[in-house]
């Protein structure tokens, strides 16, 4: 008996399985026909349902705000910070200088003469015959923290020599980091 019944159960669906598909064909090409005549209308943002995240652009422009006052006030501090750092290095290349000239002098008893410059202490100087150098690392005299080259001055003003670096704007004088910088002071005060 439950042969019979699967087998009516299952004869009755068969029977019935055109009807079900042709209305499901019917739904589709309603719900495809909706789609279709939207294709080309402009689509409208709906409102904003609770749980859905982003910024407006009153958020966005108040952020922009506050970062422009934050950079307003610590941008030019840091700016200086920056200058300072590049005199204080100055200072020390100059530092480095004068300990690589004063193991120049030790060892050829005299310091570079000005044709010769800070040079002979990267390079062996013509008709020089005792020469331990090179006397600065990497064999090669570097340039200021500006790019610029020292200056090197024989004889000194208060020593048998002078290095000078120019500053920040590359000229003679000048103040705060543009002022001129030498054998470990600011030239500028100095005068």
């Amino acid at each position: 008996m439950s042969r019979r019944m699967i087998t009516r159960a299952t004869f009755d669906d068969v029977s019935a399985a055109p009807s079900k598909i042709s209305a499901a064909n019917e739904q589709s090409r309603a719900v495809w026909s909706v789609v279709c005549s939207n294709r080309g209308r402009s689509r409208r943002r709906s409102p904003r349902v609770h749980g859905e995240s982003g910024f407006t652009l009153v958020e966005m422009l108040v952020v922009i705000a506050i970062i422009g006052l934050v950079m307003g006030l610590v941008g030019p501090r840091v700016l200086s910070y920056l200058g300072e750092a590049k005199v204080k290095a100055a200072k020390l290349q100059i530092e480095s200088f004068g300990s690589a000239l004063d193991l120049f002098y030790l060892d050829v008893g005299r310091y570079p003469s000005a044709s010769e410059g800070l040079t002979a202490l990267a390079e062996r100087p013509a008709n020089t015959p005792v020469w331990n150098g090179p006397y600065l690392k990497n064999a090669a005299v570097p340039p200021d923290p500006w790019g610029h080259a020292y200056l090197y001055r024989v004889p000194g003003e208060r020593g048998p020599y002078q290095i000078v670096s120019l500053g920040s704007d590359g000229q003679e004088g000048g103040t705060g980091t543009a002022a001129d910088i030498g054998n470990g002071e600011t030239l500028a005060a100095a005068r």
